[in-house]
C-alpha cells in the first residue's frame, strides 16, 4: 500500500471488488448440463466422453481426440504415445508452465530448452535449429498467451529431421494459424481446460491427432494401457468381459459431468473468443501509447483467441522494480500474475544440472513481464479500471 500512502489517493478497486488475473465464465446452461449428467446413469466412462471428443474434432478439424483429466496428463500421454524414453532429447520452450517439460522427464527423456523471441515470446525457430542433435526425438512448442507458434516452420524442421511435433495448445483453443485451427497440424496437439483457460471443464485436457496409430496409443495411455479391442489384444478374447493390459498406462480419464460442462462451454467458444479479442484491442490501444511499457507483438498469421495479456516494463522509463510495480498493481485492486519463471530456474531442474544463462532472451523477458487481468467475463468497467491502474502506476514511477 506504499504507493497509495505516498500519493494520498484511493485504490482503483477496493479489497472487496478486486479483479483477478483470470476467471471462468459459467452460465445456467453450463450448470444445467452438469446437473443433467449427474442425474444420468453415467458419471464416468459414459457417452459424454465420445460426444466431447466428437465436438473437439469438429472445432479443430483433427481426425481423432482423446479427452483426459487435465492438460498435464495430455502432455504426458503425448510423450508416451511417441515413445519418449531415456536417452531421448525433446526441445521445449523456456517460457512455459513446468508441465511442458515435466512430461518429458516423466518418460525418462531429457528436456532441452530453446529460447523465445523477444517480441512475441513464442519459441525461437532459429534456436530450435541450433539445439537439434542426433538424440532429438521431438519438439514441444507452446502457443504462448494463445498466439500460435510458427507451426509451418516447425513442421518443416520436424519433417527434415524425422522428429515428432507436439503443440502445447493449453492457451490457444479457438486460435487459427493461416486459417487452420490449432489442433489440425502437429502430430499431437494438447489442450488444457483449467478454469482460467478460454473454456473449462473445471479440470480437463485433450490430445488431438490425425494419426490413427498415435490415437490408439493415446487412448491406451489414458486408461491403464488396457484394451477390449480384439485387434490390439495378444490373446484371443475369452468373452464379453475380457480385456488385456498391453502397455503401462495411467488413469487419466475425465468424468462425464466434466465432459458435459466442457461441451456446453465449447458451444460458447466464439463468444468467448470475440470478447477476448475486444479486450486485447482495448489494452493494445491504451498501452501501445505508453512509453513505460512494451506490449506483445501480434503474429500476423495467427487469428488468436487470447488467453493471457502480458505487459513488459521498460526499465529506461520506469524507476521501479518489477516487484514494486506488481505490488502496486495488486494494491490498486487489479491483481496481476507472472507467466512464467523460466522452467530450468526451478530448484528441481537446478538439481538436474540446468543452469541460468541457457536462454538469455527468455531470462531477460521474465525479469520484466507480468500478466494483467484478462478473461471473457470482464466487464467494460473492469477493463477500464485495469487500464487506469496500470497507467496510474506508470505515471507515478515514470523517470
Amino acid at each position: 500500500m506504499e504507493l497509495l500512502a505516498i500519493k494520498g489517493g484511493t485504490p482503483v478497486r477496493d479489497a472487496q471488488h478486486k479483479i483477478s488475473y483470470g476467471k471462468q465464465w459459467l452460465d445456467e446452461a453450463d450448470i444445467e448440463a452438469v446437473v443433467e449428467t449427474l442425474r444420468s446413469n453415467y458419471l464416468t466412462c459414459g457417452p459424454k466422453i465420445a460426444e466431447l471428443e466428437k465436438k473437439l474434432c469438429e472445432i479443430t478439424e483433427a481426425r481423432y481426440a482423446v479427452a483426459c483429466s487435465n492438460g498435464t496428463a495430455a502432455l504426458h500421454m503425448a510423450c508416451m504415445a511417441i515413445g519418449i524414453k531415456p536417452g531421448d532429447e525433446v526441445i521445449v520452450s523456456a517460457i512455459t508452465f513446468a508441465a511442458s517439460s515435466n512430461c518429458v522427464l516423466y518418460c525418462g527423456g531429457t528436456p532441452v530448452f530453446a529460447d523465445v523471441k523477444a517480441d512475441t515470446y513464442n519459441i525461437d525457430i532459429e534456436d530450435v535449429k541450433r539445439k537439434i542433435t542426433d538424440k532429438t526425438k521431438a519438439i514441444v512448442a507452446v502457443d504462448f498467451t494463445g498466439q500460435a507458434v510458427e507451426i509451418d516452420e516447425l513442421r518443416k524442421i520436424c519433417d527434415e529431421h524425422n522428429l515428432y511435433l507436439i503443440e502445447d495448445a493449453a492457451h490457444s483453443i479457438g486460435t487459427k494459424y493461416k486459417g487452420k485451427p490449432v489442433g489440425s497440424v502437429a502430430d499431437i496437439t494438447t489442450f488444457s481446460f483449467h478454469p482460467v483457460k478460454t473454456v473449462t471443464a473445471g479440470e480437463g485436457g485433450a490430445c488431438m491427432t490425425n494419426d490413427e496409430n498415435l490415437y490408439k496409443r493415446l487412448a491406451l495411455a489414458r486408461s491403464h494401457g488396457i484394451t477390449k479391442d480384439p485387434e490390439q489384444m495378444v490373446h484371443e478374447s475369452e468373452g464379453g468381459w475380457y480385456m488385456e493390459q498391453i502397455m503401462l498406462g495411467y488413469n487419466y480419464r475425465i468424468t462425464d459431468f466434466q465432459a458435459a460442462l466442457l461441451i456446453s462451454q465449447l458451444g460458447k467458444l466464439k463468444i468467448f473468443s470475440d470478447r477476448r479479442k475486444e479486450i486485447r484491442k482495448a489494452y493494445d490501444e491504451a498501452f501501445g501509447k505508453n512509453d513505460c511499457l512494451y506490449i506483445q507483438k501480434s503474429i500476423a498469421e495467427s487469428d488468436t483467441t487470447q488467453h493471457l495479456y502480458i505487459i513488459r516494463l521498460n526499465p529506461d522509463k520506469l524507476s521501479c522494480t518489477r516487484k514494486e510495480f506488481f505490488n502496486a498493481l495488486t494494491a490498486e485492486g487489479t491483481c496481476p500474475q507472472v507467466h512464467y519463471i523460466p522452467v530450468y530456474w526451478h530448484p528441481y531442474y537446478s538439481e538436474l544440472g540446468y543452469k541460468k544463462g541457457l536462454c538469455p532472451v527468455a531470462e531477460a523477458t521474465y525479469e520484466q513481464i507480468m500478466s494483467i487481468p484478462f478473461y471473457a467475463a470482464m466487464t467494460d468497467e473492469d477493463v477500464a479500471d485495469t487500464i487506469k491502474a496500470v497507467n496510474k502506476i506508470c505515471d507515478y514511477y515514470r523517470k
